[in-house]
């Protein structure tokens, strides 16, 4: 049993942002019908599909990933039939989620206000770059647009003259993240209110809110953050440090934890009074971490780990992909899963990282073909009739 078995999400998303939020909910167990264009189906379905190093049978990277446990149905929003069978599908809601550009939904009176006239215990959320209010709440947005927009980039690797953009498009999953825990509220106030409501979640907002304690940190001190690249403002040593044959990351908070290195690393020229405390050792960072430097490469990156881990110092090797996803710790959780194609085959791409005591079933559906379920959810959600569903075929209204 999967915890949202018995919700039903219409996902009307594209890209990133939207699919994650969809791909989190139907790993959860609602039943998520992505609705599509006619022919083309939704962007993601292109992006990478020609590319041999990041497809599978047509499909690319993303839409494998985002779009496991979902079903399709290719419906065009544009024909006044077509809007009658979305809504028809609607009344049979529980969600409804988008992140179309600013006054799309309204344009195609996909909104909630003209929505909850159809379901009033209907769910909407719309993700969009600044927000449904504001000054800029027409403008569109890409992640790296919000990581730079609010400040996030300026903090962002090691030089305050070449900022960074994260890793990984942290913008889009914050919004994702956080209009999951949108939807889920709104279906908890269901429940006591029965009644539906909008979510509006700006992926702006959400980047705002990720920064946390660096804001409050820059309203009481009046002082933007420079990039610090791997270390801590506070904590010392805390970064990254060369080894014989690599990297490894170690984090000292605690001056147990700095008295356990030590012993480990026999470094006698640390054992300073000035660095038994915090404030002293972030005075003398930079001594300091070249005389970790300057150990910690006399061996390889495994020998460390050891040594170090059996003295309970945190620490941890800066893996590769290959390596991070072959780790025991990682596979004992069940993190990396393989996901059937809908031809046959499979591809191997991060688990569910929600693991639940009682509603605990794992299990991963392949990705959608283009309009493969458009029968299926007409019939059993709508219960149009075999006639019905042809005939709208027929006009091209669906396929």
């Amino acid at each position: 049993m999967k915890p949202l078995e018995g919700i039903r999400i219409i996902d009307l998303t594209h890209m990133l942002a939207g699919p994650y939020s969809g791909m989190i909910l139907a790993d959860l167990g609602a039943e998520v019908v992505k609705i599509e264009p006619l022919y083309t189906g939704e962007m993601t379905r292109s992006l990478l599909s020609q590319d041999p190093r990041y497809s599978f049978k047509n499909f690319g990277a993303y839409f494998l990933t985002l779009n496991r446990n979902k079903k399709s149905v290719a419906i065009d929003l544009k024909q006044d039939e077509g809007l009658k069978v979305f809504y028809d599908l609607v009344a049979n809601s529980d969600v409804v989620l988008n992140n179309f550009s600013a006054g799309v939904v309204e344009k195609l009176k996909i909104d909630y206000k003209n929505l909850k006239k159809i379901n009033s215990k209907i769910i909407t959320c719309s993700i969009t770059g600044f927000g449904e209010t504001g000054p800029h709440s027409k403008r569109p947005a890409y992640d790296n647009i919000i990581q730079a927009y609010s400040g996030g980039m300026s903090i962002t690797g090691s030089d305050s003259n070449s900022p960074i953009r994260s890793g990984i498009p942290i913008a889009d999953l914050g919004g994702g993240l956080y209009s999951v825990i949108g939807i889920l509220s709104s279906l908890l106030s269901r429940e006591k209110t029965n009644k539906g409501q909008h979510v509006d979640i700006s992926l702006l907002d959400s980047q705002i809110s990720l920064l946390t304690y660096m804001i409050t940190m820059h309203t009481l001190s009046g002082l933007d953050p420079i990039p610090i690249g791997n270390a801590h403002f506070a904590h010392i040593p805390f970064n990254s440090f060369t080894t014989k044959d690599g990297f490894i990351v170690i984090a000292v908070i605690t001056n147990e934890f700095w008295n356990s290195l030590l012993d480990v690393l026999e470094l006698e020229v640390l054992r300073n009074l000035d660095f038994q405390e915090p404030k002293g050792r972030l005075q003398n960072q930079s001594f300091i971490e070249e005389q970790l430097n300057k150990k910690l490469s006399t061996e390889t990156t495994d020998f460390w780990l050891t040594a170090l881990n059996k003295a309970r110092v945190p620490c941890g090797p800066i893996n590769s992909f290959s390596k991070a996803i072959s780790d025991d710790q990682v596979k004992n959780r069940n993190m990396i899963v393989e996901v059937e194609h809908p031809d046959g085959g499979g591809v191997e791409m991060p688990g569910n990282p929600i693991k639940m005591s009682i509603t605990n079933t794992e299990s991963f559906s392949p990705p959608p073909h283009l309009g493969q379920h458009t029968i299926e959810i007409l019939s059993t959600w709508s219960h149009y009739t075999k006639k019905e569903v042809n005939d709208l075929i027929k006009k091209k209204v669906i396929a």
